[in-house]
């Protein structure tokens, strides 16, 4: 399987010395698939925290620049809206417990350098989620969805609320109460990750799952969604995580043992498999042979083999540079696998069916 390399790419993401080296054609062709990847901004944080940044030519720096300026000004969006989320949700006694980039941005993590955050995610308990919908309904978020179908389909079988939207900000919130729908297959347990949150500084009203949690979230939802059109960023997430995270000699054993809890070893296998394949990390040959043996793993080779072919070219930006003849039918047949796994038979082909009509009809279709 011979696929268009990505080697530029992924030498500006981990060794930002290697920018000094490059030409006019090959910045040209690097900011196009890192714009396409959304990891711009990275790519401009990485060249500052290592002194490269005064090295670089003027023109592709103003590319890196626009995109850092957008990432900090979303950073300071974001800590302003994640003090009102925790403010509507302190009389409750409940954190705002954040998700993704906005827990990575909060808790000052590598994987937050240069990392765009559009919108805020939260977990609540299920058992309060009635509470926490009116809660924030009162400090100005309302429900952006009001098609009947999809109000359904969120509350009876999603793991989240239909997005709210703040009425004069714009910011949008999602409240899960779960990282996996109720449908699917993968069931974790949200009472242990909620139970393992942490506070971020000395506000415990602001919260973000433990180191553990972090990386198996970032994982679940990477390898068990369908859309991976920002896939490489991703794997930059999980990368970050897993070298920052990894300096605690005690990390590699508690993240087996949580991934084992969570019912999570297959996502994780995954998310190492190709963090090593496409960024070239490390993974401790333990960890990785332990995966292997776990019967929620264990596959044929020609099974892994197919995923390979699948996710090796959907993990890729999404720029023509990037792909191949197959890279489109990898993208759907994931796509397609994404929807299988959350969802049984019957209802996938249902929810599928409307989805098309919807969109045969020009009606706004929401991306969930």
């Amino acid at each position: 399987m011979t696929l268009p390399r990505i080697d530029t790419l992924v030498a500006a993401l981990k060794r930002p010395d290697s920018l000094g080296a490059l030409g006019p054609g090959a910045w040209d062709l690097l900011i196009r698939q890192a714009r396409q990847a959304d990891v711009l901004a990275r790519i401009g944080s990485g060249a500052q925290a290592s002194g490269d940044w005064d090295d670089l030519p003027a023109a592709p720096r103003r590319h890196l620049g626009s995109a850092m300026a957008l990432a900090a000004r979303q950073h300071t969006e974001l800590r302003y809206e994640v003090v009102e989320i925790a403010r509507a949700l302190e009389p409750m006694g409940l954190p705002a417990v954040l998700l993704k980039g906005a827990a990575y941005t909060m808790a000052g993590l590598d994987a937050s350098r240069g990392r765009m955050v559009s919108d805020v995610d939260i977990l609540v308990p299920r058992q309060r989620l009635a509470e926490v919908e009116s809660a924030l309904m009162m400090g100005g978020w309302v429900s952006m969805n009001r098609d009947a179908y999809d109000q359904r389909y969120y509350r009876t079988w999603m793991h989240e609320l239909p997005p709210l939207k703040h009425m004069k900000r714009g910011t949008v919130l999602d409240v899960h109460h779960a990282i996996m729908p109720l449908t699917a297959r993968l069931k974790p347990d949200s009472g242990l990750l909620l139970a393992s949150a942490r506070p971020v500084g000395d506000d415990p009203r602001i919260q973000v799952l433990c180191p553990a949690d972090m990386v198996l979230h970032s994982a679940a939802h990477l390898f068990h969604e369908g859309d991976l059109e920002l896939g490489l960023r991703g794997l930059v997430d999980l990368e970050a995580l897993l070298r920052e995270f990894a300096a605690n000699p005690d990390f590699w054993p508690e993240l087996l043992a949580r991934a084992r809890a969570l019912q999570l070893e297959w996502p994780l296998h995954q998310a190492l498999r190709y963090v090593g394949l496409l960024l070239d990390a490390p993974i401790p040959p333990a960890v990785t042979e332990a995966l292997r043996a776990s019967p929620a793993v264990r596959m044929a080779p020609w099974r892994q083999r197919m995923m390979d072919a699948l996710f090796l070219r959907a993990l890729r930006p999404a720029h023509a540079s990037a792909s191949d003849a197959w890279t489109p039918t990898a993208r759907f047949v994931l796509y397609l696998r994404g929807h299988w796994l959350r969802m049984p038979p019957v209802m996938l082909i249902w929810h599928l069916l409307r989805k098309l009509v919807k969109s045969m009809r020009a009606e706004p279709v929401d991306a969930k």
